[in-house]
């Protein structure tokens, strides 16, 4: 491995650690050129995915970019990072065992839209904004109308 800082190929591991939902390692390196000492987290890959766009164009799938928009829409809300964690490595399980290398980007945002919507309304409606992309209120009223219960108003009690 590596090193991040100096670039030295010769990376020590010191400490090996599972996470708590055993789908990744955490390992705890030490490199001997610099001194320095950095983390790198190793998980299993079944297939080397590609993401298929809507106008065809093929881009390699990228994990990073598919939590880091679950991040976004989970911003301020009351859901803690391994929950974040097990939702995206919940999602990565799912496309890879699909069977298919191929995955279409819509597919993709369609998972994310029904993992969120059991998780967190807000960050469900969020997401939805952007992947739909709402360009006015009225997209956000049509969308919530078509949610149900998120879509109801609560009046104020009167007095």
């Amino acid at each position: 491995m590596r090193c991040p800082f100096c670039g030295h190929d010769d990376a020590q591991v010191k400490d090996s650690r599972p996470s708590e939902d055993g789908t990744s390692i955490r390992r705890r390196r030490f490199c001997g050129a610099c001194s320095q000492r950095f983390t790198t987290i190793e998980r299993v890959q079944l297939r080397e995915l590609v993401v298929v766009k809507s106008d065809s164009r093929r881009v390699p799938f990228d994990r990073d970019k598919l939590a880091r928009s679950i991040r976004i829409a989970l911003r301020k809300r009351p859901v803690q990072e391994e929950r974040i964690e097990r939702i995206v490595n919940s999602i990565v399980r799912k496309l890879e065992s699909s069977g298919d290398s191929d995955v279409a980007s819509k597919h993709i945002g369609e998972l994310v839209m029904e993992t969120l919507k059991e998780v967190d309304d807000v960050a469900y409606v969020r997401f939805a904004s952007v992947y739909r992309n709402f360009r006015e209120a009225r997209d956000f009223e049509q969308f919530l109308g078509q949610l149900g219960h998120l879509g109801e108003r609560v009046e104020p009690e009167a007095e």
